[in-house]
């Protein structure tokens, strides 16, 4: 009951990040990749310190402490700001999809380090919508931005950041709480982000945004900073991390579709294809029967 409830929350965490997305594509053009990260995580970090602080959770302590810094590192920084980067180079809807490889990494780091076993059920979940994303990028090749391929490959490199933040989690969070663990993290990574965009001189142009690039950038503080990432790192704590890493697939969904209204992007036969295959992946991962488990 634990791990289908905690499912369903990354799927909803994964939701909000595809619009997330969406609002990143729309702000790039406006301010650089490290801007954009500082105001998403540094607007997360305003929304989410008072209510840690006024419900008195329990935050990391003694070495977890230095530790939880270094994956809010990892994570906040140095995987958005590589996010940003890619969604400068593609369309929201191949970016996210090249993003839906995190639960191969993760089921291979997990696997690695010796921190989650692999099933057969799992294996063939997570293969069935790899196969449907492989599908869907290298059919549109023909037909996207010049140059896209860029987006693509910075994308799924990044995950690797993402999969070792998905597997690393869980034993800090049973120590303190979810709400500390994202509070602390998220601090230590926006943080270092502010310093570097304020040094850069770019945290400046955010001051010269219009009302509807004011609007995505509260979004993007708001739900894709605070909300998605309560919710991821709560599903962290009650479902393995390569379950919650195959809903990132829905990402796409929400992202394609929204771009496409919003923004005018396209949104292909071959997309939606491989968003079929990647619906069948997440339902074959996430419904192992009980001797399976």
């Amino acid at each position: 009951m634990h791990e289908r409830l905690g499912v369903a929350v990354a799927i909803l965490s994964s939701a909000v990040g595809g619009a997330a997305a969406v609002a990143t594509r729309y702000l790039i053009a406006t301010a650089d990749p490290f801007t954009l990260a500082a105001v998403r995580f540094g607007g997360g970090v305003v929304c989410l310190l008072p209510i840690a602080l006024a419900l008195r959770v329990r935050w990391p302590a003694g070495r977890d402490r230095l530790l939880v810094a270094g994956l809010g590192l990892v994570f906040f920084a140095v995987f958005f700001v590589f996010y940003n980067l890619a969604l400068a180079f593609t369309t929201v809807a191949r970016g996210t999809l090249a993003l839906s490889t995190l639960p191969l990494m993760t089921m291979l780091v997990g696997a690695l380090l010796g921190i989650e076993a692999l099933s057969t059920r799992k294996t063939i979940g997570v293969a069935v919508a790899m196969l449907g994303v492989a599908a869907a990028l290298a059919s549109g090749l023909g037909t996207t931005l010049p140059g896209a391929w860029r987006g693509d490959l910075i994308m799924t490199g990044a995950t690797f950041c993402m999969a070792l933040y998905n597997v690393w989690s869980r034993p800090f969070i049973a120590r303190s709480s979810a709400l500390g663990f994202l509070t602390a993290g998220m601090l230590a990574g926006a943080a270092a982000l502010v310093l570097i965009s304020g040094l850069s001189g770019d945290l400046a142009r955010v001051s010269a945004f219009t009302l509807s690039q004011w609007a995505a950038a509260l979004y993007l503080a708001a739900g894709g900073g605070a909300l998605a990432f309560f919710l991821w790192v709560w599903a962290l704590q009650h479902a393995s991390p390569t379950r919650v890493a195959n809903t990132m697939t829905v990402n796409p969904i929400v992202a394609g579709l929204l771009a496409a209204g919003l923004l005018g992007e396209p949104m292909t036969l071959n997309l939606v294809v491989g968003l079929i295959a990647v619906f069948a992946g997440v339902w074959i991962a996430t419904t192992e029967g009980p001797a399976s488990r």
